[in-house]
Formats: structure tokens, C-alpha cells, sequence
């Protein structure tokens, strides 16, 4: 079975950095997309950033402008979502999805694991 753990969220200031992990068990192979999402209170589920399982591309947002950068560690099954230059608007739960084989997307509908989330709340 499939499971997915994120942690690293908290309460940082604007302006400030953080970096989610996420780590993945259950597959019996290595090629897993993963996705990072991101829900605010009362809008709809977004993706961040995701990264192939074939060739390893990621892929971002594109209103991030650069602030965060997706990585992964395969000898951990771990991946990670550095966040830089963090802003109130950032605030969120913030997940983790896998896919097999998937070819990275940042739609929501495309994975079929995920993590239960870690709250991140930017705020002075």
C-alpha cells in the first residue's frame, strides 16, 4: 500500500523559508510522479510543482516566480518542496501526491495517492 507523509510545515514570517518533505513507501518501483499541492481555506486545491517519473523534469506554477524549488532524493523516497521569500498568501495545507508513471502535471485529478497534508501559515 501506497502512503505518503509530508512534514516541515509551521509558522514562519514573511519573507521567511521553509522546506516540506515528503516521504513516499509502498511502490515497488521508482517511477512515481510526485506533486505538491497547496489549499487555502475556502479556495480550491492548487498544484505548486511536480516532478516526472521518466526523466525527472519538474514543473512549476508559474506565479511563484522562482521562489520555490522542488527536489527528490530517491535513496530516501523523499521529496522536498524548498520555500523561499514566503508570503500571506502562501499560507495553506500543503500535500503530496503520487502517480504511477505519471508525466507530471499539476492537476489535482491526475494522482492517485496522497499525503494528509502539513500546515503552513506565514504571518508576522
Amino acid at each position: 500500500q501506497v502512503h505518503l507523509v509530508e512534514s516541515g510545515g509551521g509558522l514562519v514570517q514573511p519573507g521567511g523559508s521553509l522546506r516540506l518533505s515528503c516521504v513516499v513507501s509502498g511502490f515497488t518501483h521508482d517511477y512515481y510522479a510526485i506533486g505538491w499541492f497547496r489549499q487555502a481555506p475556502g479556495k480550491e486545491r492548487e498544484g505548486i510543482s511536480c516532478i516526472s517519473s521518466s526523466d525527472g523534469s519538474t514543473y512549476y506554477q508559474e506565479s511563484l516566480n522562482g521562489r520555490f524549488t522542488m527536489s527528490r532524493d530517491s535513496a530516501k523516497n523523499t521529496v522536498y518542496l524548498q520555500m523561499n521569500n514566503l508570503k500571506r498568501e502562501d499560507t495553506a495545507v500543503y500535500y503530496c501526491a503520487a502517480t504511477p508513471y505519471g508525466h507530471g502535471s499539476l492537476a489535482p485529478f491526475e494522482y492517485d495517492y496522497w499525503g494528509q497534508g502539513t500546515q503552513v501559515t506565514v504571518s508576522s
